[in-house]
């Protein structure tokens, strides 16, 4: 007779560093089972806005203490965050929804740990742009991702009328009230 094999998990081992954790972009049973180990056993949590991420730590029953770190963040705040994992910390980066650094200030704390020789790992998961291209029934053998448009309308002409040369699928952020204007 076999043994049943054993399914139970074990507490994950959480270095010194910074995991960059991905985040469902609409539905809280998408956050990976990883990404709840990992978000519950690191040091801190890096957020972009601690009411939004306060919803996924808490259908998860997730107590770990929260920082803001978002993009009007200043160079103090990154580098209480690097002063954390230089002291043997373990901080997770998440944004409010899907891949942190996609379209996020993000990156400049990656850099910085990149530049001290932390450890660094991502825990992926959801992404808008990628969510986006297989449901718009485009090509997506070749894609160009652009992030957001500039906000202001000459800027964003100029953007658009550059871009409209290239001949593969574009992918853009844009916010929902100028939405219309930027398709138009």
């Amino acid at each position: 007779m076999r043994s049943k094999p054993d399914v139970t998990r074990q507490k994950p081992t959480i270095i010194s560093g910074l995991y960059l954790v991905a985040t469902p972009i609409g539905n809280l049973n998408d956050l990976s089972i990883r990404a709840i180990e990992i978000l519950q056993n690191v040091d801190v949590i890096a957020c972009e806005d601690t009411r939004i991420t306060s919803k996924i730590l808490n259908k998860y029953l997730i107590k770990n203490k929260k920082i803001t770190y978002h993009e009007h963040s200043t160079a103090r705040t990154r580098m209480t965050l690097i002063n954390m994992i230089s002291s043997g910390k373990s901080v997770a980066l998440v944004s409010d929804a899907g891949t942190p650094v996609i379209s996020d200030p993000g990156y400049k704390l990656v850099r910085e740990c990149i530049e001290e020789n932390f450890n660094i790992t991502t825990i992926p998961g959801a992404n808008a742009a990628i969510t986006g291209l297989i449901l718009s029934g485009l090509p997506a053998n070749r894609f160009l991702f652009v992030g957001f448009l500039n906000s202001k309308k000459n800027q964003r002409d100029k953007e658009l009328a550059e871009l409209s040369s290239v001949p593969t699928t574009l992918i853009f952020y844009e916010s929902a009230r100028r939405l219309v204007t930027t398709l138009r």
